[in-house]
């Protein structure tokens, strides 16, 4: 079993930057393909970024290439997400999950979620 716990959220100006961050626990992290996505008011929950085992491959949603960045310590068992030159539809709940194979752009192949931490990005 995976705990995840998202941190690092919070209120933005256009253009500003914010670090996310995704601390887990139990489970063997470095077993487990990260991936971070998000979930506006009333849309479905969509894929932004993910990072493979070994962190030799990162993938991410046309939306925030080349602005947002996936990382991971596989020592501190953490996962980041580096957010910048945010926009106003950057806005959302942004959620960390870990999974044990499958696509890395789908909702159902992640096993285990964290809770979500907020982002609002202002005009």
């Amino acid at each position: 079993q995976v705990q995840l716990v998202e941190s690092g959220g919070g209120l933005v100006q256009a253009g500003g930057s914010l670090r996310l961050s995704c601390a887990a626990s139990g489970g063997t992290f470095s077993s487990y393909g990260m991936g971070w996505f998000r979930q506006a008011p009333e849309k479905e929950r969509e894929f932004v970024a993910a990072i493979s085992w070994t962190t030799s491959r990162t993938y991410y949603a046309d939306s925030v290439k080349g602005r947002f960045t996936i990382s991971r310590d596989n020592a501190k068992k953490t996962v980041y997400l580096q957010m910048n030159s945010l926009k106003p539809e950057d806005t959302a709940v942004y959620y960390c999950a870990a999974r044990s194979g499958g696509a890395y752009w789908l909702v159902s192949d992640y096993d285990y979620w964290g809770q979500g931490t907020r982002v609002a990005v202002s005009s």
